[in-house]
């Protein structure tokens, strides 16, 4: 076990070198960078928007300008420069926030963790028994119905189901029970601790239930499907011989095995809080990983773009690796080397 752990974070650096050697020269080469875009606001505020830029502004400020965001060194130098600087936990700065790309990536974390962590949590505790009592209740009338919502869940798209909620129970013309965007109140600073924690759930629950939809009905099915073809095994008729209720064996052995393949769905925890939902986030109004990383993209933010995508990278291995040590403890047959 020590040496197959010592291994993959060793194959981690390679793997991340080279993530962060590709998406640095996309980003360099990418049209319209914050070179382009400032020639762009200065053509734009002398009025000679159709002029050529040499016209406007002459090459000694446009040199000034590529010094200014580092564009004046070949790009191996450049990303030997910013490579540097991320072994120093620095990102260097935001070209549109005007701040380190570091704090403008953990300013976000917040919203986005409860998001990830709240629906990891919910999704799981309630999905694994609903889906053991689902397989358990095969084709009755509650796994009927459970299915019929459970299916509405996964195909109606987390936007969608936003503005179906707002409209519905958001004050849009029917029940006004939930707020219409925002994660509190105006009026927030002014809650006790025990009121602001309220008024935060408040606030949080249309859109937990927009992010948790889809994946709260793809993990329901995935147990009930698992723990079905589990139950339809040799060892479930050897359990079954020696006495054993079909609950009991259920509980007892194919519950276990079933739980493997929602193992590998677990790794995702580490990157939740970089998953995002950028349509969700727009529906609410809330400002999260999503709605930061669209607009980074969009406005040329590279530095903010390439941290992102650094540590989602990093985090995504590691969730890898949380889930193979998962398998060993549901499946102890398995061992990793």
């Amino acid at each position: 076990m020590k040496a197959y752990l010592v291994r993959r974070f060793l194959l981690m650096a390679p793997t991340l070198f080279g993530i962060s050697l590709v998406c640095f020269l996309l980003t360099q080469f990418v049209p319209g960078g914050p070179v382009e875009q400032m020639i762009s606001r200065i053509q734009h505020a002398s009025g000679d928007k159709g002029r050529d830029a040499s016209k406007v502004i002459t090459p000694e400020e446009v040199e000034n300008i590529k010094r200014y965001y580092g564009f004046d060194q070949p790009v191996h130098v450049r990303y030997l420069r910013w490579m540097g600087n991320v072994l120093r936990l620095d990102f260097g700065r935001s070209y549109t926030y005007g701040e380190p790309a570091w704090d403008v990536i953990k300013s976000k974390f917040p919203i986005s963790l409860f998001f990830g962590l709240t629906s990891f949590i919910l999704s799981y505790s309630v999905c694994i028994p609903l889906g053991l009592w689902k397989a358990l209740k095969h084709r009755s009338g509650f796994d009927t119905g459970s299915s019929i919502v459970i299916f509405a869940g996964y195909v109606i798209p987390g936007f969608a189901l936003g503005v179906l909620l707002l409209t519905f129970l958001g004050g849009g013309g029917y029940l006004d029970w939930f707020p219409l965007s925002g994660i509190v109140s105006d009026d927030w600073e002014s809650f006790s601790f025990f009121g602001k924690v309220k008024d935060f759930l408040w606030h949080m629950t249309l859109p937990l239930i927009c992010y948790m939809a889809s994946e709260f009905a793809f993990l329901t099915l995935l147990m009930k499907n698992a723990l079905l073809e589990e139950m339809s095994k040799d060892y479930m008729r050897t359990a079954l011989l020696q006495g054993m209720t079909f609950r009991q064996a259920a509980w007892k052995h194919a519950l276990r095995n079933a739980l493997i393949p929602l193992a590998t769905r677990a790794g995702e925890i580490f990157t939740l809080m970089f998953a995002g939902a950028l349509l969700i986030e727009k529906v609410f109004d809330i400002d999260g990983m999503g709605l930061l990383a669209y607009n980074s993209i969009e406005n040329r933010d590279y530095n903010v773009v390439l941290g992102i995508i650094l540590i989602s990278s990093f985090l995504a291995m590691l969730g890898r690796l949380f889930s193979d040590l998962l398998y060993v403890w549901v499946d102890p047959r398995i061992r990793l080397r």
